[in-house]
């Protein structure tokens, strides 16, 4: 089912799978694997079926839910819709013929704009081909730091209207960020217990980047004990730069 969310960019999540494994350092402290423990806790029928302990945990196994399909088909009113706020959608364990079950509901639903994250670049890259991809798809990858950066590369090949960043949490700076081919960026901090800090530099660094290059600019959060506790101004500014849906 799909539910109201407090991510400052989006309006609704839809999450025709869920869990996921931990890739990289950007994962180390994934919010959707603590929430899926205490979903599982509550009883959740979602949730139920546990990951592999070493890259997941209780109830983050990736499962598919197909009767969670349809139901974009009956929001009538047009919806910025973040696909997979709970798992991956290029995980490795999601098939091919589900994966282009879910592009084929977005393709049906033109009214909607959905925005899909990854950190599974190259899965992406490989079945970007073997798609389709409608106009009100926006298609992301995470980048925490310069290691990651190759998954920029990775998305420069996806044939999708709009690419875009999530640079959360950043974890280092991005000195030689190329935003070529990138239509939207999202920056922020790390929050909950084991927090790692950001620098402001890292922000406003990546910030001018964007100006410069015409490139949208939203900055989420600084992060702290709790996602909100840090606030979201820069230097006095609270940047929420957003391309134009393409369905509105």
């Amino acid at each position: 089912m799909a539910q109201t969310t407090s991510i400052e960019w989006t309006e609704l999540t839809w999450n025709p799978t869920t869990g996921c494994d931990r890739i990289s350092a950007g994962c180390d402290n994934c919010y959707a694997l603590t929430l899926a423990a205490r979903l599982k806790a509550m009883g959740a029928a979602k949730y139920q079926a546990d990951g592999d302990p070493r890259t997941s945990g209780p109830g983050f196994a990736l499962t598919t839910h197909p009767d969670t399909l349809l139901q974009p088909l009956r929001w009538r009113s047009p919806r910025m819709v973040f696909v997979n706020s709970m798992s991956d959608l290029f995980h490795a364990r999601v098939p091919l013929g589900y994966l282009r079950q879910v592009f084929d509901v977005m393709a049906a639903t033109p009214q909607h704009t959905y925005q899909i994250l990854t950190k599974r670049s190259r899965r992406l890259r490989h079945l970007a081909p073997l798609l389709d991809w409608p106009p009100n798809v926006w298609m992301g990858v995470s980048v925490e730091d310069h290691a990651q950066t190759h998954r920029i590369d990775d998305l420069r090949t996806v044939p999708s209207a709009l690419r875009f960043l999530s640079l959360e949490p950043l974890l280092g700076p991005l000195p030689t960020l190329d935003l070529a081919g990138v239509g939207w960026v999202i920056v922020g901090g790390e929050s909950g217990p084991g927090r790692r800090p950001i620098h402001p530099a890292w922000v406003t660094d990546l910030r001018d980047r964007c100006l410069d290059a015409g490139v949208p600019f939203f900055f989420k959060q600084w992060g702290g004990h709790t996602p909100k506790a840090g606030g979201r101004q820069l230097e006095g500014v609270v940047w929420d730069q957003m391309p134009a849906p393409a369905a509105r």
